[in-house]
């Protein structure tokens, strides 16, 4: 198994990011995640829907495989429970990636074609650290959405990622501490 890299780290924390978010969602019924605004995706259920699209497309530029999207968002919504079900699944399957990919795996280029036309070549790496990129551009979308429905809203910034969830998945994935024993969490 590779060392942990920031390729794996990122990953991580686009999956941990996410949930957050859909946790802070999920105070809301579905009714209200699927309301209508005007926003691009349509909807909070809409928004996170378009990233889980994107996900899938790249998950199959991965695969070598072909996949069924011929637009950013699908013609017919998926309820939110199903949404975020799959996007929690998806995270899983590039954290898996990211975590058990070697260095040179991660160089390797892949060639597709974009659903708004022309072709594309990234490395597996840079496809992976774009999907944290894309994914957190629309969490900060669902925010500006969910600031007003007053709901109680934990933070899925990456410095508490960081600070309280990554030292604890690193150290479970290489098994041993990364925390120096003289500055355990939460200490200054």
């Amino acid at each position: 198994m590779p060392d942990l890299s920031l390729v794996h780290r990122m990953t991580a924390y686009m999956a941990w990011a996410d949930d957050v978010m859909l946790k802070n969602a999920e105070q809301l019924d579905e009714s209200a995640l699927m309301a209508p605004h005007d926003t691009l995706f349509g909807s909070i259920s809409g928004t996170f829907d378009h990233t889980l699209v994107v996900a899938e497309m790249f998950r199959a530029h991965l695969d070598g495989g072909t996949h069924p999207h011929v637009a950013r968002r699908r013609s017919d919504a998926l309820p939110f429970r199903e949404v975020a079900r799959r996007l929690r699944e998806m995270n899983a399957h590039y954290v898996d990636l990211a975590r058990r990919w070697t260095e040179a795996e991660l160089s390797q280029i892949i060639h597709f074609e974009f659903v708004g036309g022309g072709t594309g070549a990234m490395s597996r790496e840079d496809i992976l650290l774009h999907l944290v990129n894309h994914a957190t551009y629309h969490r900060g979308f669902v925010s500006t959405l969910l600031f007003p429905q007053r709901i109680a809203f934990a933070p899925n910034d990456l410095t508490v990622f960081l600070r309280d969830v990554w030292p604890d998945l690193a150290e479970t994935a290489q098994g041993q501490p990364l925390r120096p024993a003289e500055n355990p969490r939460g200490a200054a």
